[in-house]
């Protein structure tokens, strides 16, 4: 997660907005490790 929050900072040069995966509402898993999600992380 750490990976994912620093590549959002340094590309939108802002600070990322974190919202927590509830239910089966998201198709994909993780891209860095493949694990189903937690969290997702965007910039708006």
């Amino acid at each position: 997660m750490d990976l994912a929050l620093d590549l959002v900072m340094v590309g939108f040069e802002t600070l990322p907005i974190l919202s927590k995966v509830t239910g089966d509402n998201l198709s994909t898993g993780c891209e860095y490790c493949q694990n189903r999600a937690v969290y997702i992380v965007a910039n708006k």
